[in-house]
């Protein structure tokens, strides 16, 4: 009897409980959203509003990151601003003073920062056995390297130099590519320099120089790729280091049907003896595209335009900058007395600064919207390491792409041989840039 009474309470609790279970699941069922809310927030306790106090510090961050890339900052601030939302940037605030780039479709070198750091170390014991020790006015580290380091990637079939003086760039491209045929275009036959000095003169180049020289826009180019059995011109290199007007040297070489060029002293805005690819394609426009190709497709970083108000941002970072860089450019140097802040002050300098012509913004925008159409790959070489380690005090840090070798790395800096240069063997940077270019699109 007593196991009866038992399992009859047994059986009432279990009945009980399933028809409590059944009641509080008919509840849930009828409870309103905000009461479902209302007691989970009531669970979180503390929880919730530290999580939602970080997700607003966060949006402050990413709304002032975006919104301060618009002005002038110093280089290390973008560098960190950059790597705490996740983006690989350079190390140079990309502003109002921030580097050009145009493409027609927006493409890139192969190549990568490992290879250039790999090749680096491969180059300076090269570097070491160049004949002409002292090549003032000529090619320093940074540009032979380049040269050597894109001539090896690329090998081409054919390499053209316009420009020689004593032979240095046709030693380098020589070592890069050993077999390769040269033809090398200049005003004076670098043999001439034998007589005062070290030069060089290369056995298996074709040479039009001295009083066989013929400038580059007018070479027979088929003849000369029939003479040396050339069928693809897009296994031909053209090196310019001649002091023209890029824009006109970009047509030539199109006309010709060249693709691959490499242009030596690619100057900036205010600054040089030509109209140059960065003066180009430095364009107000072009500010906009970086806003969407950087923080929205992570491309490549640029910017462009420039101001000739006094009071500005831009006018007091730059003469800021001038008290400490040669070639930085205060807002009195880059602006005309129309307010010109365009070529170099309003002209496209050509011929060693011989020949210059004025030109409106509207003809220079159009210059750039046609190089824009021919465009595939813009480059510019970085500079090979900051500026603490290679001593260098010319071009502005703020104008130029990461070096390869960042300031304070000077383990890797000695590593790779870089310490046992003489310091002015960097000081010849100027933004070298390599092109790829095609007809435009119909």
């Amino acid at each position: 009897m007593l196991e009866r009474m038992l399992s009859a309470r047994r059986g009432q609790l279990h009945s009980d409980g399933a028809e409590a279970e059944d009641d509080e699941s008919k509840t849930r069922k009828h409870t309103s959203l905000a009461m479902r809310v209302s007691t989970h927030l009531t669970r979180l306790g503390y929880l919730l509003p530290c999580i939602l106090l970080g997700v607003v510090l966060f949006c402050i961050v990413l709304v002032s990151t975006w919104s301060r890339k618009l002005a002038c900052a110093p280089s290390s601030d973008a560098a960190s601003r950059f790597r705490f939302l996740g983006f690989d940037g350079p190390d140079s605030d990309f502003g109002s003073l921030g580097v050009p780039w145009l493409s027609k479709h927006g493409k890139t070198v192969q190549w990568t920062s490992k290879d250039l750091l790999k090749g680096l170390e491969e180059f300076v014991p090269i570097y070491e056995t160049r004949p002409i020790k002292n090549n003032m006015y000529g090619m320093g580290f940074d540009h032979s390297f380049g040269l050597w380091f894109m001539a090896r990637w690329l090998k081409p079939d054919l390499m053209i130099e316009s420009g020689a003086f004593k032979g240095h760039s046709t030693w380098v491209l020589r070592q890069a590519m050993p077999d390769s045929r040269i033809v090398s275009l200049s005003p004076r036959h670098p043999e001439k320099y034998l007589k005062k000095g070290p030069a060089y003169v290369d056995g298996n180049c074709t040479y039009f120089a001295g009083k066989d020289f013929v400038d580059f826009g007018s070479v027979d180019w088929g003849s000369v790729m029939k003479q040396h059995r050339i069928t693809d011109l897009s296994r031909v290199l053209i090196f310019f280091d001649d002091h023209q007007n890029e824009l006109k040297r970009i047509k030539q070489a199109l006309k010709a049907g060249f693709q691959h060029l490499i242009f030596e002293d690619n100057y900036d805005t205010g600054t040089g003896d030509h109209y140059s690819l960065r003066q180009i394609c430095d364009q107000s426009y072009i500010r906009l595209q970086y806003i969407y190709r950087k923080l929205i497709r992570h491309g490549v970083p640029f910017g462009g335009g420039h101001s000739c108000f006094r009071d500005s941002d831009e006018a007091r970072e730059r003469a800021k900058r001038k008290k400490f860089w040669e070639k930085a450019v205060d807002i009195d140097e880059l602006c005309g007395a129309g307010e010109e802040w365009w070529g170099v002050r309003g002209q496209m300098r050509d011929d060693f600064n011989h020949s210059n012509k004025d030109i409106s913004y509207t003809e220079h925008f159009m210059n750039s919207r046609y190089v824009e159409s021919i465009l595939d790959v813009y480059w510019e070489l970085p500079p090979v390491a900051g500026p603490s380690l290679t001593h260098q005090s010319r071009y502005d840090p703020a104008r130029v792409s990461s070096p390869i070798v960042e300031d304070g790395r000077f383990g890797l800096f000695t590593r790779l041989g870089l310490s046992s240069l003489e310091t002015s063997v960097f000081n010849g940077y100027t933004q070298m840039v390599y092109l790829q270019i095609s007809e435009p699109e119909s």
